[in-house]
């Protein structure tokens, strides 16, 4: 049986208020190709499927779209859990009609395996699913007292007992994977996931897995990356797309699983090229550098995070040219160089307009105010003598 692994698409994410929805259109374009051309059998998506509660209707539509596809019209199984940024109720109401086309949407977390006959491979598929189980979610409360340590202790004790459960109905001649969307303990984080532990609250051991699970397909870091210490192989996907750019220059994926009954399984990735990468720029020697990268057509197509080391402040001009000459900017922040020679001790002998702008170099940590900002300044300083 081959099982793709794939999460935290979050349709509808925007980039400080830039549309993505025509990258991620093109991602899974490349995820059902994928699943094409790799015969998969069945596709698991573990958690955030879409980046609010309230996605936009253009997300929800491209969701639908998508599965349709991915499930080849009700050919081929696919499993949705809930993540933390999807409303798991708004998830549960399209199960009905979309469990007619084999595919399974799972909103609330449940202690109940979903069992899949696979006639591809005439197999039976098990699945212990769990969807983000906070406490709000698991309708229960953990613990009365504010104690971070047994707060984490009662969560992890919770999700062992759920797993636990499941583990009960798992079969030696089926293939047996669990499925969730928490942090385990010891993963690698980025910017664009939203914590889902109070401090470290919400956070699973890896011991706490099914241990009859032959897999463990996981969604929230959006990082790709295998679990540390679990005794079975777990694994995050990792995010198709890059969300912040504390995820510059990480390489995206999906995860392909060779798995039969009682055997290990073989794990793989399939690499993803689709949607604009993000690069951050870094121009040392101030706008001159700048202008000649986009000359060069330096990264062209990316999302661009820029710092500029400058003296003096950037003009609204000289920004909205950056942002004219290239429509990837994403940040251009201004970095005042510091000069060895400033003076810092105030003199009176010294004019008004300098000690002005040596109070405007420190407040800026280097810059030099423009002279439009210099005048307005003196002139502020006479309408004030004249009082």
């Amino acid at each position: 049986m081959r099982i793709l692994h794939t999460a935290d698409w979050h349709l509808g994410k925007t980039l400080e208020g830039r549309s993505r929805l025509s990258e991620q259109e093109a991602v899974i374009d490349e995820i059902v190709e994928i699943v094409q051309t790799e015969n998969i059998d069945v596709v698991l998506l573990a958690g955030d499927a879409f980046d609010t509660v309230n996605p936009p209707a253009d997300a929800e539509k491209l969701f639908y779209e998508s599965l349709s596809r991915l499930s080849d019209h009700g050919k081929r199984h696919v499993v949705v859990i809930a993540g933390n940024h999807d409303h798991p109720g708004r998830l549960s109401a399209a199960a009905p009609i979309a469990a007619q086309h084999a595919i399974t949407l799972l909103g609330f977390p449940t202690d109940v395996v979903q069992r899949l006959y696979v006639p591809s491979t005439d197999e039976t598929l098990i699945v212990a699913a769990l969807p983000y189980p906070s406490e709000s979610r698991l309708n229960e409360l953990l613990s009365d007292e504010c104690d971070e340590t047994l707060l984490r202790a009662r969560y992890d004790e919770r999700i062992r007992a759920i797993f636990a459960k499941m583990n009960e109905s798992f079969q030696d001649d089926a293939v047996n994977i669990a499925m969730s969307h928490l942090y385990v303990a010891g993963g690698a984080t980025c910017d664009s996931e939203r914590p889902i532990e109070l401090g470290g609250a919400y956070t699973v051991s890896p011991a706490s897995f099914p241990q009859r699970a032959q897999y463990v397909a996981l969604g929230h870091l959006h990082r790709p990356q295998d679990v540390k210490h679990a005794v079975m192989p777990a694994r995050y996907s990792g995010s198709p797309l890059a969300y912040s750019f504390s995820e510059a220059g990480y390489s995206k994926s999906v995860t392909i699983v060779d798995v039969q009954p009682r055997s290990a399984p073989a794990i793989s990735e399939c690499w993803l090229s689709k949607g604009r990468p993000l690069v951050k720029w870094k121009a040392t020697e101030g706008l001159a550098q700048v202008y000649r990268w986009i000359e060069e057509g330096r990264d062209r197509g990316a999302w661009i995070d820029l710092e500029i080391d400058v003296e003096q402040s950037l003009t609204l001009e000289e920004t909205h040219r950056l942002r004219k000459l290239y429509d990837g900017f994403v940040h251009i922040r201004p970095n005042y160089l510091k000069k060895d020679d400033v003076v810092r001790e105030v003199r009176t002998d010294v004019p008004i307009e300098t000690l002005f702008t040596r109070f405007y170099e420190r407040q800026t940590g280097g810059g030099k105010p423009v002279e439009e900002l210099v005048q307005l300044f003196l002139q502020l300083v006479a309408e004030e003598d004249e009082r």
